[in-house]
């Protein structure tokens, strides 16, 4: 795909001035005038990227191509917009063919783009420390509450938000098998953990406690309560986020979380049945040498240059054997790359804008749905980008399979995964999404109920 470049009217400006053109329209004075068949501005108003990748696709769509199904599938991996600047560069040979180098080969290359992705990483999330990437949030989950264990020795219990994604629970369960750990589920009420689940559980036994924020049901948890309640009783603190939500809500360094994990795959990685998948994981620093990954450190070398070295690797058991924090022996460097292109593409005010519009989009798409009176909202709170919808008469898993060949794919179905979420459905709007593709499903969903 052609890079995506434009110029600015000031650069412009700078560019007719060094070839001494006054305007746009003299370079073309040479070209008689009954010969032009438009006049300037030839091209219309500017448009978003995404925007004119849509418009192409309309353009293309005459041709009789079919078209695609608009996705407003939620529930962990996301249809969010990427860059043509992600797949452009991380798709050269360099990056894609040495992937995820061990020290002896890894180059000062991929040292340097590792070491972006940590300061990029720390930065979005405002943790001290981040590692060069894991393979998702699962996984990162779960290492990161095994870390927790080992700073807390002694005590046996570590509390769960029921609102977390079940899949993240499941992988977590499965971890724990070999662990003299137990898992306790924070009942939820209302879409959110209610801070009475966590202090009827929170006692001298308690490691840790995990919420995912924004949770499996894309509403908001009260996360600095939460974290005051929690390291009031001794206990740590792991938050799972939604790193596209940080550009509107507070990352979990403001609210003091231990350790913080989120899955990357909505930082310039396609859905891809499950998608491609990255694994964040960040802590505060002093548990920097019971963190599993590697750390890549910037130094100086024998010639006072600037240089890239694995600073600390305590998971890798080719260095410490059985005393290695973990044994996960890989990651997705490689998306950690595109994650890192990503990120400094769209920089502090694009992950804002992209938030917001994520936002707005569901709130949107609430509105519209409520108006009907044919669907129920179950979960009143605040939600950012994705949000329940239950169906009053119908089967589900049937409503699903309906809108499939209208062209709108939505779900997952939360009955599949707890009894008390029977009848809804998840619908997710992402920055991609508009109010025409919102309105034509809320009038397919009106026409199915």
């Amino acid at each position: 795909m052609i890079p995506y470049l434009c110029s600015t009217e000031e650069e412009q400006k700078k560019m007719l001035a060094e070839i001494g053109a006054a305007s746009l329209e003299d370079l073309f004075h040479s070209i008689p005038r009954e010969l032009m068949t438009h006049t300037f501005p030839v091209l219309p108003p500017a448009l978003r990227e995404y925007e004119l990748l849509r418009e192409i696709r309309n353009i293309a769509g005459r041709n009789g191509i079919s078209p695609k199904s608009v996705s407003f599938m939620g529930g962990g991996v996301y249809e969010h917009f990427i860059p043509s600047i992600v797949p452009a560069l991380a798709g050269r040979a360099e990056f894609v063919t040495s992937y995820t180098p061990y020290h002896p080969e890894a180059s000062q290359g991929n040292l340097q783009v590792f070491f972006e992705y940590q300061s990029l990483i720390t930065r979005l999330l405002e943790m001290d420390i981040s590692n060069a990437s894991m393979y998702d949030v699962a996984t990162a989950l779960a290492e990161g509450v095994i870390m927790a264990a080992g700073q807390m020795s002694g005590r046996k219990r570590c509390l769960v938000a029921e609102t977390m994604h079940p899949f993240y629970r499941d992988v977590l369960a499965t971890y724990m098998k070999n662990f003299d750990l137990e898992l306790v589920i924070l009942k939820s009420t209302g879409g959110i953990v209610p801070l009475a689940s966590l202090e009827k559980e929170l006692d001298d036994q308690t490691v840790c406690a995990v919420y995912q924020h924004p949770n499996f049901l894309g509403c908001l948890e009260n996360m600095n309560a939460a974290s005051e309640r929690i390291h009031a009783s001794g206990a740590l603190f792991l938050s799972v986020v939604d790193p596209i939500s940080l550009g509107l809500l507070s990352p979990p360094g403001q609210y003091h979380a231990d350790i913080a994990v989120a899955e990357g795959q909505c930082l310039g990685m396609p859905p891809w049945f499950g998608g491609e998948t990255l694994g964040i994981f960040t802590c505060k620093k002093e548990f920097m040498r019971k963190m599993p990954g590697r750390l890549v450190g910037l130094t100086t070398d024998t010639r006072g240059k600037r240089g890239f070295v694995l600073t600390l690797q305590t998971r890798e058991q080719h260095i410490r054997r059985e005393k290695a924090t973990s044994n996960i022996c890989t990651n997705h460097a490689l998306n950690a790359i595109k994650a890192t292109i990503y990120l400094s593409a769209m920089g502090p005010s694009g992950m804002k804008e992209i938030a917001q519009t994520c936002y707005a989009n569901a709130q949107y798409a609430l509105s519209q749905i409520k108006q009907l009176g044919k669907y129920h909202i179950p979960f009143e709170g605040p939600v950012f980008k994705e949000f329940a919808v239950k169906a009053r008469n119908g089967n589900v898993p049937e409503l699903i399979q309906a809108l499939a060949p209208k062209g709108f794919l939505v779900g997952p179905d939360l009955g599949a995964f707890l009894p008390e979420w029977k009848n809804c459905f998840l619908i997710c709007t992402t920055e991609i999404r508009n109010r025409k593709e919102i309105d034509e499903l809320v009038k397919a969903l009106n026409a199915l109920s």
